[in-house]
């Protein structure tokens, strides 16, 4: 199955009330992208119980609820509403940034017959060994950082836009890493317990060890590669 694109056509336009208007209406809701593979394809990393409830109930959630957010903050805008406006933000944010996060986090892992992980080559490769000494480093960097963190959250590779260097940063509950700044995410890792804790129980670190193996290092690369360019 193709994984569907995701459906945001424009942005909010804050320039005045009736510019909002028309900017909102050319909004689009989010719905829920296909996996590029089977449910039961990263076994025995991931297994096919938590890939099916993680897609099917909680990235569903995170866009029923988005959708539903967006809608009453139409109905808000349309009354005038700046105290419902504000309020609504928080939502937005939380499960709009949940249907990022996990659409990247899909791409971010392949079956093991269709080259999960194997290691990078090509400019990104080079990058790693040149930024953090080698991919065994980087690998141990983000996994220690994913595991220390507190509650639930991502742990990302991205890259810093502005410098072109690579970054190891992690983000709280579903923020997305454009909050951390002019970042583009190669990789995401969600170490919320819905990611893991049926197989892995609240063994984190067991978690983090084992996913590695069907990281998609080439959708990283391609990302790199379009961005550093």
């Amino acid at each position: 199955m193709a994984l569907r694109s995701l459906i945001c056509r424009k942005t909010l336009g804050l320039a005045s009330s009736s510019g909002f208007k028309l900017q909102f209406r050319g909004l689009q809701t989010f719905s829920l992208p296909d996996l590029p593979y089977d449910y039961g394809a990263l076994e025995p990393a991931i297994s096919g119980e938590i890939m099916q409830i993680h897609h099917q109930k909680h990235h569903q959630t995170y866009i029923t609820n988005y959708n539903k957010a967006l809608e009453q903050l139409h109905h808000a805008i349309e009354k005038g509403d700046s105290s419902a406006v504000v309020k609504l933000q928080s939502a937005i944010k939380f499960n709009g940034g949940g249907h990022v996060n996990h659409s990247i986090f899909w791409k971010s892992l392949s079956p093991v017959s269709e080259g999960g992980g194997e290691s990078p080559h090509g400019s990104l490769g080079w990058a790693i060994d040149e930024h953090y000494g080698s991919l065994d480093t980087l690998i141990k960097k983000m996994s220690t950082e994913g595991a220390a963190l507190q509650g639930s959250g991502w742990v990302w590779l991205g890259l810093d836009k502005e410098s072109k260097k690579l970054v190891v940063e992690t983000t709280v509950n579903q923020d997305p890493l454009v909050t951390k700044g002019p970042l583009v995410p190669l990789l995401g890792i969600d170490v919320w317990e819905h990611a893991y804790y049926l197989q892995y129980k609240n063994v984190r670190p067991d978690y983090l060890k084992n996913i590695w193996k069907v990281v998609n290092w080439k959708y990283a690369g391609k990302v790199y590669e379009k961005e550093h360019s």
